[in-house]
């Protein structure tokens, strides 16, 4: 059974992908100018070599051909020019996807630590004081915007009192080898240089935009954990084994805790998709250099070719960690796959 939830899900994935490289594609014909130079990231205007270019493309053949083309790039990596930097767009996409991955991450992690103990804790404490503050606290944070609450944090923690830096993933007194590309990666695999102060200054530069980024999550994360937990409470083998004399704490890490969490899984890999696309107003705020910011400043520099890669690179990820997300869960928790199946 699992084996065939896989593939079927193994089918959607292929699925989605198709139409995103579709959609990818036909972005070419839709951004103004040529579509040859939105493809290829090349001045063709002047261009001494444009026939040998539009054959390579396939411009000149039907749009199935060119699309099939298209795909062949895209598995060679092959993803054309930007036209601001001259550079490849997948190495710009190698480049920074790393830095959006890292502040993903570790909001990730700081809305698990955070979130679901609270989430326990108020469906524990249910209708008492701490349950009340737990839940308005998450409320309100759930209300604020993340550009907002940025905002309001730089001007307090770095303008007035000087705690945290404004901007950056790393002060340029330190030069680091960029080896991953993931920042607190490279520096252990450097044998923390500067006596472990590029760490603790890369830690210092992370915190601030972590604690944007994990604000939503981690509201969703405490709200969804906490009614998880209320429900699993309710059922009927909780009464039972609360009959047969075991006692609270029993209850909680034996039988509830266990069955209250798989719900939370599958909630943690959503959570981490929508990071990625929330991490893209972040990087703007914080100058975080990721694909986010990279992708918000070829927009507003028309940079087509990048937009074009920056759109199918982030579409990937979201994409590859919904449907992890789904196998996860369904491995996990057997009813799902009953229920996946219809045997329930």
């Amino acid at each position: 059974m699992m084996l065939e939830f896989a593939i079927r899900r193994i089918s959607l994935l292929l699925f989605m992908l198709f139409t995103l490289s579709l959609f990818t594609f036909s972005l070419g014909y839709l951004f103004p100018g040529d579509a040859l130079t939105n493809f290829s990231g090349v001045d063709t205007s002047g261009f001494s070599q444009t026939a040998q270019l539009r054959e390579t493309y396939r411009m000149d053949e039907g749009y199935i051909v060119q699309y099939l083309s298209f795909l062949g790039r895209i598995l060679q990596g092959d993803w054309g020019l930007s036209f601001a930097s001259g550079n490849s767009v997948f190495s710009h996409v190698q480049t920074l996807a790393p830095a959006t991955f890292e502040l993903a991450i570790y909001a990730l992690m700081v809305s698990v630590i955070v979130g679901v103990p609270a989430g326990i804790l108020a469906a524990l404490s249910y209708g008492k004081w701490l349950d009340k503050f737990i839940s308005g606290t998450t409320l309100i944070g759930y209300s604020l915007p993340i550009f907002w609450l940025a905002l309001v944090l730089i001007m307090v923690f770095c303008l007035q009192w000087g705690l945290f830096p404004m901007s950056g993933r790393i002060s340029l007194l330190y030069e680091i080898p960029s080896t991953t590309n993931f920042l607190l990666l490279d520096i252990m695999i450097a044998g923390f240089p500067y006596g472990g102060q590029a760490f603790t200054d890369a830690l210092h530069h992370l915190t601030l935009p972590t604690f944007v980024l994990a604000t939503y999550p981690t509201t969703v994360l405490v709200r969804f954990t906490r009614d998880s937990m209320l429900n699993v409470l309710e059922k009927n083998y909780i009464k039972t084994a609360r009959a047969k004399g075991l006692s609270r704490r029993q209850l909680i890490i034996h039988h509830a805790l266990r069955n209250a969490l798989l719900p939370v899984i599958k909630q943690i890999g959503l959570q981490f998709s929508a990071l990625i696309t929330l991490a893209m107003v972040t990087e703007v705020i914080f100058s975080w250099p990721g694909i986010g910011r990279w992708l918000i400043d070829s927009i507003y520099q028309r940079d087509f070719p990048a937009i074009q890669g920056g759109l199918l690179a982030i579409s990937m990820f979201i994409i590859f960690a919904t449907i992890l997300t789904e196998l996860l869960y369904t491995l996990l928790d057997p009813i799902s796959r009953n229920q996946a199946h219809g045997k329930l």
